[in-house]
């Protein structure tokens, strides 16, 4: 069992920035924004943003704003406002934002 240990460590890793499965097609970027990462995953006119670092109690109430910027570079969409929802509650790492995409 405890050769099994890593393997299972290493899956369950690479779990926390799979997207959704609405998400699985799109491509993956990844982006920083302030210093912290992000992985962005845009599709149509929607967006998901994983954030892949920790965040500082400090930190934690200028998430929502580097997140709709890492899904704007990372995207070339305008996301908009009132749109990000945090998937788990205001400190969740994963939020669902809608884009205004140029035609």
């Amino acid at each position: 069992m405890t050769q099994m240990a890593p393997l299972l460590l290493i899956l369950v890793l690479m779990g926390c920035s799979t997207p959704a499965p609405g998400f699985l097609s799109a491509p993956r970027q990844d982006v920083i924004v302030d210093g912290m990462r992000f992985a962005v995953f845009a599709h149509g006119t929607e967006a998901q943003v994983i954030r892949l670092d920790r965040a500082r109690r400090a930190d934690r109430a200028l998430i929502a704003g580097r997140m709709m910027r890492a899904v704007e570079q990372a995207s070339g969409c305008t996301p908009i406002i009132g749109s990000l929802a945090p998937q788990g509650g205001r400190g969740s790492v994963v939020a669902l934002l809608d884009l205004r995409c140029p035609p």
